[in-house]
This record gives structure tokens, sequence and C-alpha cells, in this order.
């Protein structure tokens, strides 16, 4: 039979199944015996059945907290403070002065299990910080997570307000706030932060993807300070200069950037309109758009300098050359003109300085379509910039590359680079033709990149460059002291498939000083407006250049430029922008050439 009564030994009777006592108690237990007689079977069974309960428990327990913690993105974080606050490293300039740094803030949060009333807390919340919305922190109180943020980087003010109270199931976080001393004047080269610390543009992605490499989350020590290659009394400068002319030609927008020429490193950089980096969402979309280094344009003349650059280089063409610039070009349903036509045979020097399409054309066509391409790729003009900040464009070039092309692109016209590019392109034209990288980190070891074009082009188109604004359409972006060098480019906006003939892209690409360019700028207006002042014209020489005439004479002292051609008197103040107590009484503009 299957079961039986058990012996006198066990006492009440209980009924046993045949080989097994119950499981509260084996069969061997009697007498007071305490031995485990489980089989090798029974104790495996008994271990596995323990570890699959752990692992449920802490899946449930895992289930429970993404439960309490659920709700919308601001709401979904860690409750424990043991994960301390993300620390940045500070952003310093050149010469050490702070661009951005971490103070040490409090954010408010609710324990929505321990709120009494919702709608009476949010009410006297509301009171406090009048920017909540009393409805909004009603409902999500009403939900009764664990952890609810309710405002983050309150002041010491609102702290107190709030603290004041004494409203049960508040509590504070220990968060770090980026803070930008210089506001607006630097902010599409640092960048920005979102609400967790986290960098989201301009340099401070760059350190979150290159230089923290994911450290931070868990707090630790704070690392050493980044320090970039921006001089912020350049900066301040270059900005100061492009907001006034800004308002003075009533332009759409505007870019400015200066770069050592030699070392790739960015000076200074300014794009119009821009925004505050401590309330970055106040401002749109359009004012966090970076036009130096995002933007694309049709530049026009000013890639001319490219183009001879290349010409003379390939030895195609020289420079005593002279071109038919009699006749507009004719190519299909197409025609190319001078917007001042000399109607004459024009040297390769007259041609770059009255800035003739038709000679610029014919010079392209004579150096060959593809010899053409291989030097714009060589001077970085057809691919994406490498540069440190995220927000780099690539160029917009014909779909179908051919002798139109070559024409048009001669003159910057049908292909679209961002100004950052042909600043890059502009250094290696004018420091005897080796190639440097743009980079807004100090450089304190830089060798020389590779050659691109010869010494004797690069003079040359030094010489070239000088011509335009001592003789040329850059002659107002002359400055005593500080002899520029530069060529002016006013290009029609492409709208629609066509070209509005008032809607201007208007720029200046310069270097300084003449004599030894060190320095390479590009100013540039989209949009600027003529004026009395300008006898109703908007093209570069009107605008860009004379503004680039007023950033040299404001930056040149402070990059530790000495003047050049000057003849000082013992004891006497100079103008404006000169460091040194005496007074100009001579020079002459001609004298470098």
């Amino acid at each position: 039979m299957i079961g039986r009564r058990s012996s006198q030994n066990n006492s009440r009777g209980r009924i046993t199944v045949a080989g097994h006592d119950s499981i509260a108690r084996p069969r061997s237990h009697q007498a007071g015996a305490a031995q485990d007689v489980r089989t090798p079977s029974q104790r495996r069974i008994y271990l596995a059945a323990t570890i699959f309960a752990g692992c449920f428990a802490l899946i449930g327990a895992r289930l429970v907290e993404l439960a309490i913690m659920g709700g919308d993105g601001g709401d979904r974080i860690a409750a424990s403070d043991t994960a301390g606050p993300i620390h940045r490293p500070d952003i310093v300039d050149r010469n050490g002065e702070v661009m951005a740094t971490d103070i040490v803030t409090a954010s408010l949060y609710a324990d929505g299990r321990a709120i009494v009333d919702p709608v009476e807390t949010a009410r006297q919340l509301a009171t406090a910080l009048p920017d909540l919305d009393a409805d909004e922190v009603a409902a999500k109180l009403e939900t009764g997570r664990a952890f609810i943020w309710l405002k983050r980087d309150m002041t010491p003010k609102q702290q107190y307000a709030v603290h004041y109270l004494g409203l049960p199931g508040l509590g504070y976080r220990r968060e770090q706030k980026r803070v930008y001393p210089n506001g607006h004047s630097s902010s599409h080269v640092l960048g920005m932060v979102d609400l967790d610390n986290r960098g989201t543009a301009g340099m401070e992605r760059y350190i979150d993807k290159s230089l923290l490499l994911g450290r931070g989350d868990a707090g630790g020590e704070r690392a050493r300070p980044v320090s970039l290659s921006i001089d912020m009394r350049v900066q301040f400068a270059l900005r100061d200069e492009l907001v006034k002319a800004t308002e003075e030609f009533k332009a759409k927008a505007a870019v400015g950037i200066i770069m050592d020429a030699h070392t790739g490193e960015l000076m200074a950089m300014s794009s119009l309109p821009d925004f505050d980096p401590n309330e970055p969402m106040a401002t749109n979309d359009d004012s966090r758009f970076n036009r130096a280094t995002l933007g694309v344009y049709e530049l026009g003349s000013v890639f001319k300098a490219v183009t001879l650059a290349a010409a003379l280089d390939s030895g195609k063409v020289r420079i005593e050359e002279k071109f038919d610039a009699t006749q507009p070009i004719k190519m299909g349903r197409f025609t190319i003109h001078d917007f001042h036509a000399e109607n004459r045979w024009l040297s390769v020097p007259e041609i770059f300085m009255v800035s003739s399409n038709v000679g610029t054309a014919k010079i392209a066509l004579q150096l060959g379509t593809e010899p053409y391409r291989a030097y714009l790729a060589r001077f970085g003009l057809l691919t994406r910039p490498e540069i440190e900040l995220p927000e780099a464009g690539a160029p917009l070039l014909p779909p179908h590359w051919g002798e139109l092309s070559t024409i048009t692109a001669s003159f910057g016209q049908g292909i679209a680079v961002t100004p950052m590019q042909v600043v890059s392109a502009m250094a290696m034209i004018v420091n005897g033709g080796t190639q440097v990288k743009a980079s807004f980190l100090r450089q304190d070891d830089v060798r020389p990149g590779p050659r691109l074009i010869s010494d004797r082009t690069s003079a040359e188109m030094r010489g070239l460059l000088r011509l335009v604004v001592s003789e040329g359409t850059g002659k107002k972006a002359d400055v005593q002291g500080y002899p520029v060098m530069g060529k002016t480019g006013t290009a029609e906006k492409a709208v629609n498939g066509g070209y509005a003939r008032h809607r201007l892209i208007s720029s200046f690409l310069s270097a300084f000083p003449a004599g030894d360019p060190r320095y390479v700028m590009l100013i540039m207006f989209d949009e600027p407006q003529g004026s009395k002042a300008t006898y109703g014209y908007a093209t570069a020489g009107w605008n860009a250049a004379p503004v680039t005439a007023r950033v040299v004479k404001r930056v040149a002292p402070l990059l530790g430029l000495k003047p050049e051609g000057m003849v000082f008197a013992k004891n006497e103040r100079v103008p404006d922008g000169m460091v040194h107590e005496a007074k100009l009484v001579t020079f002459d503009p001609g004298s470098d050439h």
C-alpha cells in the first residue's frame, strides 16, 4: 500500500509517504537527530531554487525602481546622492583668462510619497518660485513618484524662500552649473551644455567627446583647464566691431575670423547673431547657428586668390602674361562679364587688382579643369574641414564639374564653402606655401606642415594681395603702421535656382602685416545695405574692407605687432590703437611693395 502508520517511535501517528517523511522533518530525525541526510539531487534542486528566487527578486526590485522613477525625461534620474555632480574642466583663453567654469548650485526635488497635499504644495511653491506652473507641479506631485525634479540651478535667494515655507517632502541636490563670464563674446566658440552639465555644442561638446572620455558621472577630481588658442582681448575687439558694422550696414548676419597664418591657431572667431551661453534656450535657432564653421557660402572674388595661386604655382600661367578681357565670355545660355569692365587686355596683376571675372576665368581655363580641381583639393576646399568644433559644414560642389564649373568657381560662384576653409587656404598662400590645420586649442609645439605651393608662388601672391589694397578695390582696408594685403569679394546670393542681384555676400579676405604676414582675417556680411556714407554701394570695398581696417587697428597692438614704416617723435603720444608713446609723423603706404 502507498501509506502506513508510523512506528511507535514516531509519536502522534502522522501519515508518511513510503521512502520519505513529510517536508517538515526527514525520516531519520528520530530521537532528536540533527544530521541532514538529503540526497545530492535534493541539495542541487534546493540550491537552484534559491538562485532563481534571488534572480527574480533582483529583477522585481529593478522593475519597481523603474516604475517609481518613470515619467518625463526631466524626472528620470537616480534619487541617490551617491552619484556626484559632473565636473567639467575650466576653459581658459591663451592668456589664462577664464572663459567657462563650474559653480555649485542647489536643485529642488520632491518625494511624491511624502507630499501631504500636492495641490497646496504646488500653490505655495509657485509663490516662492513664480516661474513654476502650479498646475504642472501639482500634476507631477500627484503621481507619487519617489523623485521629481521641480527646479534646477536655484539661486541662494530662491533656496531660502522655499526652505522658509517648511513644506514636507522637499529636498535639495548639489549640482554643478556652467557659467560663462564673458556672455555673448565667444558663444559660438564655447558652445553650451545641457541641464545635466553635458556639452551639446562647440568646444564644450568637443571636451565631452575627446577629453572627458565619459568621466565625471561619478564625481571625482576636476580635470585641468582646457587652454584655447583664443585671445579674449582680440575676441572682444573683433566682435565689437562686427556688432557696430552689422548695425551700420543693416546686415542680416556677419562673420569674423582671425587665424595665425603659421600655426593655424584661431585667435578670434565671431558669428552674428550670437547668443548668451548662460541662457542658450532664450534665443532662437538662427542665433545659435555658427556661420563661421557650419554655414557655407559662395564668397565671390575672394576665391580669386586661390585661383591665381594655383595657376601661378602650376607654371602654366606666368605673372607677366596678359589675357583678353575686351569682351564677356559666353558659354551656352550663360554670359560671364565684369562688374566694372576694362574692355582691354589685362596683365595678371591688373586682373587681380581690378577683380576681373573674365580675366580670372581665362586664367583658370588655361590652367585646366582637372589641375584646378586638384589644387582646390590641396587647399582643403572640396571636403569637410577637420576642426575641433562639431559644427563643421561640408562644401556644396557642382554635380558635374566641366569647363563652366571651372569658370564660375574661379571667381567664387557655383561653389559654396565655409568661411573657415577660405581663411585656412589664405594662410597657406601667404605663409610661404606650407599647410596649416585650423585649431581652437593652444598649440605650444607646431611643426611646419607639408608644402602646398612654392615659396616663389607665395611671394608673388603676397605682392598681388598687397596691390589690391594699395591700388585696387581694397584701399579702405589699409592701416597706417600695419599695412594690409587682401582681396575683396562680392557675390550675389543663390535664391530659387538663380541669383538675387540685390542680395549680396560681401567679404574681405586679408593678411597683416604685409611685410611679413603673421595673421589672416576674414570679415563677411550677409546682405549688407548701401547707405549715404557708401554712396548706395553694398559691395565689399565699401563695408568689409573698412571694417577690416578698424579691426586691424585695434587688434594688431594686442597681438604684439610693432608698427611698420613709421617715424616717431620723442615723448609724443601716438593715435589710439598704438602702444608706443610717440606720434606718427610719416608713412609711405607704397613703401612695402
